[in-house]
């Protein structure tokens, strides 16, 4: 029986949230729950980046009187890319839900199949 290694599971994690975050976009037909799958899909990219910035054992990246410079710091850079993902990931889910909602006033219904048959696609 294979075994789940402990120094990967971070990664493990990220496919595994990335398979459900694609498989609810493409399986289902209800918008709220598309973006949900969006959702889904955007915190295992996050996951992954800041999985990626992690040193182990690093620390912050503070110099404070080190002469010698063997000092192990962790990259600031990722986690400062991730909040300002964060940021824009919020505001794009608010413009989905937003829209979804006016969707839903003006046809009654947000499934993908009978908005096509709604609006004469197919």
């Amino acid at each position: 029986m294979p075994t789940l290694d402990v120094g990967l599971f971070n990664y493990w994690m990220v496919v595994l949230l990335m398979v459900t975050g694609l498989y609810t976009v493409i399986s289902r037909g209800h918008l709220v729950k598309k973006i949900i799958g969006l959702n889904i899909f955007q915190v295992s990219v996050f996951m992954l980046y800041i999985t990626m910035g992690k040193v182990s054992g690093g620390t912050a990246p503070i110099l404070v009187n080190n002469p010698t410079g063997d000092e192990l710091y962790s990259n600031p850079l990722n986690s400062v890319l991730i909040l300002t993902a964060i940021v824009v990931g919020v505001a794009t889910t608010a413009v989905g839900l937003a829209l979804a909602v006016r969707i839903h006033e003006a046809y009654g219904t947000l499934e993908e199949d009978e908005l096509l048959a709604m609006d004469g696609g197919e």
